[in-house]
């Protein structure tokens, strides 16, 4: 196969065919600019992953990340629903859930399953990547065999971009990519993450779900490579706010060869997500101190460090949740349930036939 190092700038409708295999020049991914990035992106992800064992339970950080990243990767497919009908829909049995809400629990799902297979395999197969997007897109259309996959401006409908469109090319970039993503080598694992998303999405593998595929790709990435334990780094919402920049970065490294440029935004999405999600970590730990005091002195009978645990992983939580984890009665579950609302801890909510009751401090954190 010949190689190019990137498209003309007018043959957007042409496939790319001649998408070059991983890894690029090395020159052009370890910049002066990039290496001084890179320092100011790892320190901020190194204290990241310190701070996430400062929490008395990495659920809670979990469980919260991973539906904010589920509903921001989802808005930037324009698909939008709310936090309060995500934590409803995972709550609430028998209530109708709106199909927007569905999709964005299903990248959930995906972003679990996908932490669950590195966390027993050690490793991130083409075939582990198929999955994750049959649970996003609920099919199984699996790797794209059929031409006329192109990219195109929302607002005009032009051709920005085509994908390579032959099945083998495909495939074959695809086992490069795996290649890619499981190989070690001195080159820093947060430069290769950004690497390996330009080339899956300039891939574009699938009919569908290409770019919330790639970005659980990711976090999973960072994971392989033990830079976090949890999947708690998310770029969607930096991606949101510099969404121009995002794509415009990304076609200048298949016309001019612009690597710098793409891997310099990268490593500032890393620094600035992981520095706010810090802070919004310290104020959970905070809030989480401010809430044991707070039930120790208005309701000690009720208080145990385990339950203040609980209302924490599951903001909207429910008589179930206590029964389940404890082994009490629904009785006492509920009990402590509507002391803690009588102290202003929680605020219950009838949702269908169930009482929800809500960690509304808290809900307010996750939402920033």
């Amino acid at each position: 196969m010949e190689k190019k190092t990137a498209i003309s700038k007018n043959n957007n409708d042409n496939p790319f065919n001649e998408l070059p295999f991983l890894p690029p020049v090395r020159g052009k991914i370890e910049t002066v600019k990039v290496l001084r990035q890179l320092v100011k992106a790892s320190v901020a992800l190194a204290e990241l992953k310190g701070m996430a064992k400062i929490l008395p339970n990495p659920d809670i950080l979990l469980n919260a990340i991973i539906l904010k990243e589920a509903r921001a990767s989802s808005e930037i497919e324009n698909v939008i629903t709310t936090q309060d009908k995500l934590y409803q829909a995972l709550s609430a049995k028998g209530i109708q859930v709106d199909s927007s809400t569905k999709e964005v629990l299903r990248y959930r799902e995906a972003m679990l399953y996908g932490f669950h297979f590195i966390k027993r395999k050690d490793f991130l197969s083409v075939n582990a990547i198929i999955e994750i997007q049959r649970i996003l897109e609920e099919n199984a259309a699996d790797i794209r065999k059929l031409p006329g996959t192109a990219l195109r401006n929302a607002a005009t409908g032009k051709v920005i971009y085509t994908p390579p469109d032959n099945q083998k090319s495909i495939n074959r970039l695809m086992r490069n990519l795996e290649q890619y993503l499981n190989s070690q080598d001195e080159i820093s694992s947060l430069i290769k993450m950004a690497v390996q998303h330009y080339q899956f999405e300039s891939i574009h593998p699938f009919y569908d779900g290409n770019g919330r595929t790639g970005r659980i790709i990711n976090v999973l990435y960072l994971i392989l490579n033990h830079l976090l334990e949890n999947p708690i780094l998310y770029l969607s919402a930096y991606i949101i706010d510099n969404k121009a920049d995002y794509y415009r970065l990304l076609q200048e490294v298949r016309i001019k060869d612009n690597w710098e440029g793409w891997v310099l935004y990268m490593l500032k999405g890393i620094e600035q997500t992981a520095n706010e999600t810090i802070v919004q970590m310290k104020d959970i730990s905070e809030l989480f101190a401010q809430t044991q005091e707070l039930v120790k002195k208005k309701a000690p009978k009720t208080y145990s460090k385990e339950l203040i645990e609980l209302l924490f992983e599951h903001p909207y939580c429910k008589t179930e949740y206590l029964v389940d984890r404890f082994g009490i009665s629904r009785i006492t579950a509920s009990k402590y349930l509507k002391e803690l609302e009588k102290i202003k801890v929680l605020q219950s909510k009838q949702v269908w036939k169930e009482t929800l009751y809500i960690n509304t401090k808290l809900f307010d954190l996750l939402k920033k």
